[in-house]
This record gives C-alpha cells, structure tokens and sequence, in this order.
C-alpha cells in the first residue's frame, strides 16, 4: 500500500499543486492514500470551509493541520462535523475536532491518522508525545496503520518523537518549518517506522517559506509591520510516499517527492 503525504499547502498556489500533483502521482505511483497539511492553505494562514471541500474533491482523504487551524473562525464547523479534517491532538479535550482519523482507503483499508503539534518554540498545549502515545493505543484498536504528522518548530523535538513512537507506529513525519529535508529512513531496531524531518511545502518555492521575498526581506531588515502575501513563483508540491504493509502496518520504505507544477 502506498500512502503520499504532501507538505503544508501555501494558499491559492499551493492548492493548485495539490490538484495536477494529486492526479499525476495517483497514476504514476499508485498511491492508494494520500494526507496532506491544509493549515496554510486559505492565503497562507489558516483554512476555509470551501476550501476544505475543494481538497477533498481533489482526492486528499485526510487533512491535518496546526497552530494555524483556527485562524478562520468558520472552520470550527468543519471539525464538529467532517472527521477529514483534524486538528492537534494536544488541544485542550474541549476544543473543537478531533485531533485524530480512521479512514478507509479505496481498497477498503483503514488508515489512522494523527496530529500532534510541538511544543518547543510554540504555545505550550498538553504533552504531544503523551497524546500521541495515548491515541496510538486507541487507533490500533481499528487499524495498524498509523501515520503521525509532528507539526513542530524544532528538528530534536521531531526526532524525539520518531524514537519515542518507533516500532510502533507506520510513520512519524515532520510538518510546519516549510523546507523539505533530506533525513527520510525506515529508523533501526525496530524497523518499520518511517521518518522524516519535515516533508517540505507545496506552494511556491522561489520565496520565504511560501512567503513574496521582497516583503519578508525588509521585516527582518528593519522590523516594521508589513502584509505578507503568498508568493506565485516556481511552484511545487512536496512530500512524501511511504510504502506500508497493509496488514502488519510496517513501513517498507519512504521516498521524497518534489513535483514541479509551474
């Protein structure tokens, strides 16, 4: 079973890549799954109601997110009611959403997905490696295939996490910083959990971290306010196919992907 998981979609242009990216590897790989971060797709920060449909319609079946999911008051609807979009798991229990997903693939295979974001350099929530440790006990009641998407500031952190959960779960992959890394490994001992550090951004690349250069460089040049709009040049998705067991959960292995879309 092959599973893509694409990295923090940057607004319209990260949407668009998501949408010809999705098509071109579902045919060219086989992918059987696919989960992508929807945190930034609405202008870059946050995510919409119409959007949320819109990545669904594009074939993403489970939509992970972070410290930027609630930046659009009217997604709090979409969490109550559609368990395609999840939000950090360690999120205070009251909290809209759910920070976890079971769903089928179209073979009829369940996937479990869980949302963690870190806490290191980022608001301090509940413990993520408790929560994910938690819910893993709770997904593996319905599945073994269990994907976790860290959503964190710090590479040790992210690292941490993928040592603490290996052999336990199918993947532990990072999300948030926006650059794609080059540490993907089935880590040892266990061996059968995949890593990565962070899976990278799908949006335009000739930018800071999705990002128009000429507005970013002046913010740290002379700290004066300023709008950030998302950039539109030299567009890509990124992420990462990971090969499972279907019944064991075991990953077998885990490739990078970097499609060019315009």
């Amino acid at each position: 079973m092959k599973i893509l998981m694409i990295g923090d979609i940057v607004g319209e242009p990260g949407r668009v890549a998501v949408k010809k990216g999705i098509a071109s590897l579902r045919q060219r790989e086989q992918i059987d799954f696919v989960i992508a971060n929807a945190e930034n797709s609405a202008g870059g920060s946050g995510i919409t109601a119409k959007i949320y449909k819109e990545l669904i319609n594009y074939g993403v079946d489970v939509l992970t997110s972070g410290d930027h999911i609630f930046k659009k008051k009217e997604i709090v609807e979409i969490l109550n009611f559609h368990e395609r979009l999840i939000r950090p798991a360690n999120y205070p229990d009251e909290v809209p959403g759910s920070g976890y997903a079971v769903v089928k693939a179209s073979s009829g295979v369940k996937v479990g997905v869980i949302n963690v974001n870190g806490r290191v350099f980022m608001e301090p929530l509940d413990c993520p490696f408790r929560k994910a440790k938690e819910l893993v006990k709770k997904v593996k009641l319905e599945t073994q295939i269990i994907i976790i998407d860290i959503h964190a500031e710090a590479t040790s952190e992210k690292v941490a996490m993928g040592w603490y959960l290996n052999g336990q779960v199918s993947a532990v992959l990072g999300t948030h910083t926006h650059v794609q890394t080059a540490d993907e490994r089935i880590l040892p001992e266990a061996e059968h959990t995949a890593y990565i550090t962070d899976v990278g951004m799908s949006g335009p690349i000739d930018s800071v971290i999705g990002r128009k250069v000429e507005q970013i460089l002046p913010r740290f040049l002379n700290y004066m306010p300023m709008r950030f709009e998302v950039a539109d040049k030299n567009v890509q998705l990124q992420g990462v196919i990971i090969e499972v067991d279907p019944m064991s959960g075991k990953a077998e292995a885990i490739k990078r992907v970097k499609e060019k879309i315009a």
